[in-house]
């Protein structure tokens, strides 16, 4: 019996970061002597990842990796489909979960890396009877606990009643932070103690500071700013990660393109945002500590059309980034050029 195999939609630019914006990153001998600025590649695709692509069968989600391990795991969607598939950072295929207390993966995350107990939560946006909750398992997909009401959407009112949570952001202290709200009531930004107590909540819908539509991923930085995909309002907010306070936000990079997906590389100095419906991942680079400013782009990757890249991860020991990519069905790795994954 013949497999025919899966038609792969790859990247059709290079990817170039540069050198002229952000000096932090590069050092002056970058510069052409009539001072215009060089160009150089950034990352490059593996077209040879995973070994078998004809295993990704439904809409890919999202994507989360253990550096410890080198283990991946990817969430999709669909009917009669596996919803996490777990691979090598090599590409080797090692096994799914085919569990049914998932309906609707939609962020996916792993938490303790360092830890010898890891533990991957996944935010379910179904509206079935598993749905609007946060899922945490163990790497093999044992259902450890459950964050919200299965089946129940919240209105709002209640911290711990979600309404398609979009995803969720596990610090090394045990601290969480999740952004509820992908197309429900709910505009929410979240943070729980690693006791899962209430610490701080920002949760009005609306375009003003501290006001979301539409909170589409998040991250924390190592100066305790939290950065917030404010997908519907085409931005990116930040906020003190121990008091919540609003800090600032960035939006001139996303006049025609909403943020969906806001990681940091492994040197924390430069930020990767997804913009699905331009099939393009914008690397922008992180301002320095006490200042937000403005966003600057230290370099685009331009995916194939119709690609739809929605969430992404990077391995933060080899600086490899992993793009979950829905209309195609796949994910895609690029390797690092820039002295081993730090972008410096």
């Amino acid at each position: 019996m013949l497999m025919m195999k899966k038609e792969r939609k790859y990247t059709c630019l290079l990817i170039l970061c540069v050198v002229s914006v952000g000096p932090q990153l590069f050092t002056s001998h970058s510069l052409r002597e009539d001072h215009r600025p060089l160009a150089r590649a950034l990352y490059k695709l593996d077209p040879s990842w995973p070994r078998k692509p004809e295993l990704f069968t439904g809409d890919v989600f999202a994507v989360a990796v253990n550096h410890n391990a080198g283990v991946l795991y990817v969430a999709q969607r669909g009917d009669n489909v596996s919803k996490v598939l777990v691979f090598k950072t090599d590409g080797e295929f090692l096994w799914h979960w085919n569990t049914t207390t998932l309906e609707m993966p939609h962020g996916i995350f792993l938490a303790n890396a360092a830890s010898s107990d890891p533990t991957v939560w996944i935010t379910d946006v179904g509206n079935g009877p598993y749905g609007h909750c946060i899922k945490q398992y163990s790497p093999s997909g044992k259902l450890l606990q459950v964050l919200g009401t299965p089946g129940q959407a919240g209105s709002g009112l209640e911290p711990l009643l979600f309404d398609q949570p979009a995803e969720i952001f596990v610090h090394d202290s045990g601290e969480i932070y999740i952004v509820d709200g992908d197309g429900g009531m709910n505009n929410r930004l979240i943070k729980l103690s690693n006791n899962l107590e209430v610490l701080w909540v920002h949760g009005e819908k609306g375009q003003g500071l501290a006001q979301f539509y539409i909170p589409h991923s998040v991250t924390v930085d190592n100066a305790h700013r939290v950065w917030v995909a404010d997908r519907g309002n085409k931005r990116i907010q930040v906020f003190n990660s121990l008091t919540g306070e609003w800090l600032g936000t960035w939006g001139s990079c996303f006049t025609e393109q909403a943020p969906y997906s806001v990681r940091l590389t492994p040197d924390k100095k430069v930020f990767v945002v997804v913009h699905l419906n331009t099939n393009r991942i914008s690397l922008l680079y992180a301002p320095p500590v006490g200042m937000i400013s403005q966003c600057k782009v230290a370099s685009v990757i331009q995916l194939a059309d119709d690609v739809k890249p929605h969430l992404v991860d990077l391995d933060l020991k080899t600086g490899a980034l992993y793009v979950a990519e829905i209309n195609a069905q796949q994910v895609q790795k690029f390797i690092p050029l820039c002295l081993g994954g730090n972008l410096r």
